[in-house]
């Protein structure tokens, strides 16, 4: 079931954006929608899939995977990259699905794949991704967090925080709520190269350190 749209950001410009998150895929296609700066697809793995990531993070001290994955050999092009881990048929299934939908959602020939087991935050302030849009997802973990907020000084990010941590630069309220992805949740991030959106992209970060905690982070982007 889809959860009820609501409108959480209102940039300065008053250019309305959103988040919208449901249970099932085709949340994915309002990402086309040019309010939508966010589309959640809230899902739960399968046993399959999570003995798979468990055993590899039991086991696996590193992981940094990136390669062109054509459209027409997801699965083929999928199984050479993780062929030396122990990741297996159902975590490559699960993971051709993701690919498969991304090609077919923005008509890809190839997209770019990165997967990542990571023990340390790889975006720990938060920031906008200068691409048209990605794909994000986190086996296991804690998940990627952003910002929905109407008063959000965009001014304050990247060198405009003047080297303060986020919570004191003045980019947003300190009652603002951070989202917060689960691990299996699927997420589109609408950057800054996606027309239009040039001035308001979702406003992110990788989540905060957690001891002996270890990701792994799939990401997927436009060739």
């Amino acid at each position: 079931m889809q959860s009820q749209t609501v409108i959480k950001d209102q940039t300065s410009t008053g250019s309305i954006r959103r988040s919208v998150s449901a249970n099932e895929p085709n949340i994915l296609t309002d990402i086309y929608d040019d309010t939508v700066n966010l589309a959640l697809w809230q899902r739960d793995l399968s046993d399959e899939i999570k003995a798979e990531v468990t055993e590899f993070i039991n086991t696996a001290s590193h992981l940094d995977r990136s390669a062109f994955i054509r459209a027409q050999h997801i699965e083929d092009d999928i199984r050479d990259e993780l062929k030396r881990t122990t990741l297996g048929d159902a975590f490559i299934s699960n993971t051709s699905e993701l690919v498969d939908m991304f090609c077919t959602l923005f008509d890809l020939d190839q997209v770019g794949f990165r997967i990542r087991l990571l023990d340390l935050p790889m975006c720990p302030r938060f920031h906008i991704d200068r691409v048209p849009c990605r794909l994000v997802t986190t086996f296991s973990g804690q998940g990627t967090q952003w910002l929905d907020d109407n008063n959000l000084d965009r001014s304050k990010l990247g060198h405009g925080s003047n080297g303060l941590d986020d919570s004191e630069s003045g980019l947003y309220p300190t009652d603002v709520h951070i989202e917060s992805m689960n691990a299996g949740d699927v997420a589109l991030l609408k950057g800054s190269a996606w027309i239009g959106n040039e001035e308001t992209a979702v406003v992110h970060r990788s989540p905060p350190y957690r001891s002996g905690e270890k990701r792994l982070l799939l990401t997927l982007d436009f060739v």
